[in-house]
């Protein structure tokens, strides 16, 4: 947001700011996270309601002329000539729409329909959990910090959203009918006993119908893209909701693809071969995330969701507690990632130079 000018804009909506994040194994708590040392413009995460960003996006979006917007539109088909895709069919209220363009991008999340028409080969890396999704009140009261709580065979995540809870409930892959088979009020129980402060308001969920169950996944395409189409964020890698960093590796995916095709689509098609150039500096960093997300799933989540005999605290948050400054290593990972990308479009390129001069 700074590198596009638009970071002052985008602080007066609505976000809570996280300067440490930390997680209660048991009956002991550590800090896992510092931002306060990030090398960024600010030093912390900005927490955003998804609906919130994509509006603020959509705003900045329209300084330019030939931006549209089609809303309620759900992408059913791509539109493939002598095996080039030149565009997509959509389904609106108004009836299908056929929008032809030079790139057709897929960024539709972990169900992707672009990737499934595409034809494009899906590398499953599997995942032992899914996880129950729910809000509940937050009382002014009530901790500052985002929360994780880890007791055996029960893990409960609180981001704070300022006036509710934003509660991730993990429970094994495939355990959500069991779960509302023992009914609503063993769930409430189960829920207070990891936050017991909660206990006053877990009422709250009144229904199942105030409980998402994601379903985690966690795969990448073997190539992002084909003749005239590109996969980019969760289209081309699903992201396990370990750490919270789908949006922070989409968002890096789009700017290395303004970087490299910009000025190649401002002149036609770019070739298949230009497209396949999005891929090669993405694909570390997708690698190395979805490693480290996996190494957490099966030595740290999967441990814990088998009820274990007994539940001490890793080593490795052991150091944390130790050495402080061990917590900025974790918060860079979440913050800024492996390989962040920086904005090197001209239009931007030329506002940063004629500031400096």
């Amino acid at each position: 947001m700074h590198e596009l000018g638009v970071l002052d804009e985008f602080l007066k909506r609505p976000h809570q700011e996280v300067r440490e994040i930390a997680g209660q194994v048991g009956q002991d708590t550590v800090t896992i996270g510092d931002f306060t040392y990030l090398p960024t413009r600010c030093h912390f995460l900005a927490l955003m309601p998804q609906w919130d960003f994509l509006n603020f996006v959509v705003e900045q979006a329209r300084r330019y002329p030939t931006f549209h917007l089609t809303m309620q539109a759900e992408v059913t088909d791509l539109i493939v000539e002598q095996g080039v895709v030149v565009g997509a069919q959509a389904k609106t209220p108004d009836g299908n729409l056929e929008i032809r363009a030079s790139l057709t991008i897929g960024a539709d999340g972990r169900h992707s329909v672009i990737r499934r028409r595409a034809g494009l080969e899906v590398k499953n890396l599997g995942a032992p959990m899914d996880v129950m999704w729910m809000r509940i009140s937050r009382h002014p009261n009530d901790p500052v910090q985002t929360f994780g709580h880890i007791d055996r065979g029960r893990i409960l995540v609180l981001i704070n959203r300022e006036d509710y809870w934003q509660c991730a409930f993990v429970i094994p892959k495939g355990a959500a009918d069991e779960i509302r088979h023992r009914g609503l009020s063993s769930f409430r129980e189960e829920v207070t006993s990891l936050a017991p402060f909660l206990s006053d308001r877990v009422q709250e969920l009144h229904d199942w119908k105030d409980i998402s169950v994601l379903t985690v996944a966690v795969d990448r395409l073997v190539q992002w893209s084909r003749a005239g189409v590109l996969c980019i964020g969760d289209a081309a890698h699903a992201m396990s909701p370990i750490g919270g960093v789908g949006i922070n590796l989409a968002i890096q995916d789009a700017v290395a693809t303004a970087n490299l095709l910009g000025e190649k689509l401002l002149h036609g098609t770019p070739s298949e071969e230009e497209l396949q150039i999005v891929q090669r500096p993405r694909r570390f960093p997708t690698w190395a995330t979805q490693q480290i997300q996996i190494t957490i799933q099966n030595r740290a989540i999967g441990r814990v969701l088998g009820r274990p005999r007994s539940l001490t605290l890793p080593w490795q948050l052991k150091l944390l507690r130790r050495w402080p400054i061990l917590r900025r290593i974790p918060a860079r990972l979440v913050g800024i990632g492996v390989r962040p990308e920086h904005v090197k479009t001209p239009e931007v390129t030329t506002i940063r130079e004629t500031t400096v001069a």
